[in-house]
């Protein structure tokens, strides 16, 4: 006769060793699939017909609860991290929107001058350089101003030109074109990148892709590659 133990292994789909069970209807399970309330009937079945000489040990009894309480809080952590993820999604949207009328620094080359002439801007580089130079054009092509920014460590190197040149006379209107080439202590040429300043006029929503911001001289980049906002 089948005892309450067997009875119990036979609805979780698991067959004592040298005998074969049919799951009842509805209730066919892989061990992976055990559930907290089949854990704990098993358990309870477990401790009901165990051999009275030869007891259950406390220890392996203790570390079988131990796993199962992990397993479960590492279940309910992956709801917990899928409900944080598709939190962070859903705002990205209203967070694209937040940049409309604010001016950002991005990688570009094009820079439009302030109303009190000249503008700022930045120079990202892959590494270090023992040498940053800047260079200034005006619409025509024409270099106006050469800007040394010196040494400088891995990471944004920001400048403010105050529109003149070398001479100290005004350099004109814009926009202008900038360029920088770096290098370090062997001669060799450090990666980087412009940054300038330009206003978000507008956010676009492409179905099924993130939001991207359109900005004036620039076109359209992703808000990842904001480095600062003003």
């Amino acid at each position: 006769m089948a005892s309450a133990f067997d009875t119990t292994l036979t609805n979780l789909g698991i067959a004592r060793a040298g005998t074969t069970t049919t799951a009842a209807p509805g209730k066919s399970k892989g061990l992976g699939e055990m559930g907290s309330n089949d854990f704990i009937a098993l358990l309870t079945a477990q401790m009901k017909n165990q051999d009275p000489f030869e007891p259950v040990d406390n220890s392996q009894m203790v570390a079988q609860m131990a796993q199962f309480s992990s397993l479960a809080g590492i279940t309910e952590m992956g709801s917990t991290l899928k409900s944080i993820a598709a939190k962070l999604g859903g705002s990205t949207t209203s967070d694209a929107m937040n940049y409309v009328g604010k001016t950002v620094l991005t990688a570009g080359t094009l820079a439009y001058p302030r109303t009190a002439g000249g503008f700022a801007g930045g120079v990202e580089l892959d590494g270090a350089a023992s040498s940053v130079t800047l260079t200034i054009k005006d619409a025509e092509g024409n270099a106006v101003r050469s800007v040394d920014l010196g040494a400088q460590s891995a990471g944004i190197a920001n400048y403010d030109w105050d529109g003149t040149k070398a001479d100290g006379t005004k350099a004109g209107d814009g926009p202008y074109t900038v360029s920088a080439v770096a290098r370090d202590t062997a001669g060799k040429t450090v990666a980087s990148r412009t940054l300038v300043w330009a206003p978000v006029t507008s956010v676009s929503m492409p179905a099924g892709s993130d939001p991207v911001l359109t900005l004036p001289g620039i076109g359209q980049v992703s808000p990842t590659a904001v480095r600062a906002v003003a």
